[in-house]
């Protein structure tokens, strides 16, 4: 077989180069979004003195906003959402830092008990002729692994949190000049969160491979076993911050938008609502720092699963370092790719007019997704023989490496008409939304119904999708095209979450604008950036569920091999139960997340009612609400509520693998995949449909909106009810479905070699 053209010490050079290139550029968006200044500014001291800052000066002045009071309170405003989201993740991150410790312990117990805690090399598990490093090594190193996966997970939803919280107020003084210079401030703070995330995932894992290099030496096997810890740590964190933070920003959101926006019949984000600063803070906490540590997760979850099956390939088999790197060496290029990429939307073209927002961050994903091609097709082409051979389930299959750049590209592809699909039916610029809010001319009830409809057709075109894909895939390269495929949808993960990130800054923005006092066309712009942000926020949780899906498969397949399952046969009772209690599981998952929503949102009405019941002057403007307590109540339930769902994904592989074996958990594990992709699909395009069927008739843009509205109207309050009951689905239960599908198969995978040993307990009484 002939050797790649890419030169070992080309692959270890250029890695780590992209790495930095990547956390660089992120350094770079955060200093220009810093420029922007929280003081009042003159003509002198509003950066650096040229002709345009004189005449953004002059358009600031002819707004009659370049006064002191409306830019110290947008200040003001930015600090109380800062320390209130820092808050809460320090306060979630003491409760989730217990289990982590708890669950590495775990780790070590289980991996280390295989073969009896002994130090001794044994026979490798898919080869017996040679020797490899005791199951005591892969103990202590996947624990060391998993906790570099949970910190680096942490870190990465703190930060995006941080720069969110630290922007958003820069949106809103920027949108003073214009929609474009708002649009670009906002994605370029998206930007800062998702090039250092992809960037600092792809260098703790490259450390931590070479690292772990130095002790296992020719053992891949063993080295790439114990690496998947660090999926397991990524996805593990993320579950926790998906729940907490989408139960903490649901809770405020319902309650502010039932009592204030129904009830009241106050404009959404008005300060005199107690519940707005902990509706704007949740923002942050949930669709940030959560959707940050999910994104984290998927990548480095694909990435474990291709270095697993790559490690008993030829690759691994021969010590082919390049090849090996493959997964890596993809994920290096796309931080390239998305770099450039996000020059299209901040410096090449400049945006003038609300109705280019939205074209701009389309273009976004086919320039990022055109460039990777060409990006996959050159790293197959150097990186990878002509021919090798890949595992298929004990078997080497040949592949040739055009199949392979296939593979990517088909999973790349995928994920682009994931997305246009899911934008198609969650923005209101197309019929599917705009019949939905045609349907509150009738109440809320027939809103509700058309919102199902829509959530459930929404499926069947991602399904066709993610189904292709992984026929093509398996078909050129078995399990390992799966996950490269995988890797493929998460290729350009850096312009993904620039776009995600977006929409809750300019969603906090407006609420910002809304809170300060600023005149009616700031909030027309911020509404506008918003509206816009949905949809993209939409077709994130697409990307991310399309992902979950490959990946998890992969996973799935990693897993079947590493416990040394040779066929999973649904027509037996071990595998059937466990397909049963599998699909199951997403709706136990559901009913947990969403009644967790319910019960915190109802102690926040309560809280709202009492406020305006009881504060003299509230509703007149000159009583002050009691922030505090509306944010305490959000913490407090969100703390309390995350536990159970956590414990749920959490326990079940250990518990199914422990009492029942590995068969029954191979069928658990295909049957929640299965049922959790159409659920995950389903919930979060619903939500995302009602949310903007309610926009479509606030913004009044064409004449059959206008007939639907104004704000206030029946319509209007129909469209507002149906929002309220699509915040959970689309915000707390659908994306953490996709962390359940994948979790349950990377914790599956490391604890196998415990399960293949000590697993099926009852089955082994009886």
């Amino acid at each position: 077989m002939a050797a790649s053209i890419l030169s070992d010490l080309g692959a270890e050079i250029l890695i780590p180069v992209c790495a930095v290139i990547g956390i660089a550029f992120s350094l770079l968006q955060w200093v220009l979004v810093s420029n922007v200044k929280l003081s009042p500014g003159s003509p002198r001291n509003n950066g650096a003195g040229g002709k345009n800052d004189y005449a953004d000066y002059l358009i600031e002045e002819e707004e009659g906003l370049n006064d002191h009071n409306v830019v110290m309170k947008c200040a003001e405003i930015q600090n109380a959402i800062s320390e209130g989201a820092t808050s809460f993740l320090f306060t979630e991150y003491q409760y989730v830092g217990i289990f982590m410790v708890a669950f590495a312990i775990l780790i070590f117990v289980f991996l280390g008990s295989v073969e009896g805690f002994s130090t001794k090399s044994q026979p490798c598990t898919y080869d017996q002729s040679k020797m490899c490093k005791p199951a005591l090594a892969t103990a202590a190193f996947s624990t060391i692994s998993f906790l570099l996966g949970a910190v680096t997970s942490i870190v990465s939803g703190f930060l995006g949190m941080k720069i969110a919280t630290y922007a958003n107020a820069r949106t809103t003084l920027e949108a003073r000049k214009g929609v474009g210079k708002a649009f670009i401030t906002a994605f370029r703070s998206g930007a800062v969160m998702g090039f250092f995330l992809a960037a600092n995932g792809l260098l703790v894992l490259y450390i931590a491979i070479n690292l772990f290099k130095i002790y296992y030496g020719d053992d891949w096997g063993g080295l790439f076993e114990a690496i998947t810890g660090y999926g397991l740590g990524g996805s593990s964190m993320a579950l926790f911050g998906r729940v907490g933070g989408g139960i903490y920003t649901k809770a405020a959101d319902v309650g502010a938008d039932l009592v204030g926006k129904v009830e009241r019949n106050i404009p959404e984000d008005d300060p005199r609502n107690p519940a707005v600063i902990a509706d704007n803070v949740g923002d942050n906490v949930g669709d940030i720092a959560g959707m940050g540590s999910d994104l984290f997760g998927s990548y480095a979850e694909s990435s474990c699963a291709a270095l697993v099956v790559a490690s008993i390939s030829s690759f691994g088999i021969n010590h082919e370092f390049t090849p090996m790197l493959y997964p890596l060496i993809i994920s290096s290029v796309g931080i390239i790719v998305c770099l450039i990429a996000t020059l299209f939307a901040t410096d090449f073209f400049e945006i003038r007019t609300v109705k280019e927002i939205e074209p701009s961050l389309k273009r976004q994903l086919i320039i990022s997704t055109v460039l990777m091609t060409i990006g996959i097709a050159v790293v197959s082409w150097i990186a990878l023989p002509s021919s090798f051979t890949i595992f298929n389930f004990g078997e080497q299959k040949a592949v040739k490496n055009w199949q392979l750049f296939l593979c990517v590209a088909v999973g790349l592809w995928a994920g682009l008409i994931i997305g246009f699909v899911t934008e198609y039916y969650t923005s209101n610029a197309y019929s599917p939304v705009q019949d939905v809010a045609d349907s509150c001319r009738t109440g809320a009830a027939t809103n509700v119904i058309f919102g199902l409809a829509l959530g459930y057709k929404s499926c069947i075109i991602p399904i066709f999708a993610i189904a292709v894909s992984i026929f093509v895939s398996f078909s050129f390269a078995a399990m390992y095209g799966i996950a490269v495929a995988a890797l493929g949808m998460l290729s350009t993960i850096a312009t993904g979450l620039a776009i995600d990130a977006y929409g809750p800054i300019s969603d906090n923005a407006g609420g910002i604008a809304e809170m300060a006092g600023m005149s009616h066309r700031i909030r027309e712009r911020t509404d506008a950036l918003d509206a816009a942000g949905n949809t993209t926020a939409a077709i994130g949780k697409g990307f991310a569920i399309g992902s979950a899906a490959l990946v998890s498969l992969a996973l799935f397949g990693a897993f079947v091999s590493r416990a040394a399952i040779s066929t999973v046969d649904v027509l037996t009772p071990k595998v059937f139960i466990g397909l049963l209690v599998g699909a199951m599981l997403p709706y136990w998952f559901s009913a947990m997340t969403m009644k967790s929503v319910g019960s915190a949102a109802l102690k926040m009405v309560e809280e709202v009612r009492r406020q305006f019941n009881t504060i003299p002057g509230l509703m007149e403007g000159t009583g002050k609400p009691d922030y505090a307590t509306c944010v305490k109540i959000s913490t407090d339930a969100s703390i309390k509520e995350m536990i159970p769902p956590g414990a749920l994904v959490m326990l079940t592989p250990l518990v199914v693998g422990i009492f029942f074996g590995v068969e029954t958990l191979s069928g658990v594990l295909a049957g929640s995949l299965v049922s959790g992709v159409q659920i995950a699909i389903s919930a979060s395009n619903t939500g995302g449909a009602w949310d903007n069927a309610k926009k479509y008739i606030e913004a009044g843009a064409s004449e059959h909106a206008r007939t639907l509205g104004p704000k206030g109207s029946d319509p209007h309050k129909a469209a507002v009810i149906g929002d309220t009951i699509g915040d959970p689905l689309k915000d707390t239960s659908g994306p953490s479905l996709n962390i359940l599908i994948k979790l349950m198969a990377v914790e599956s995978l490391v604890f196998a070699p415990f399960f293949a040993t000590h697993g099926g307990l009852l089955f082994k009484i009886f």
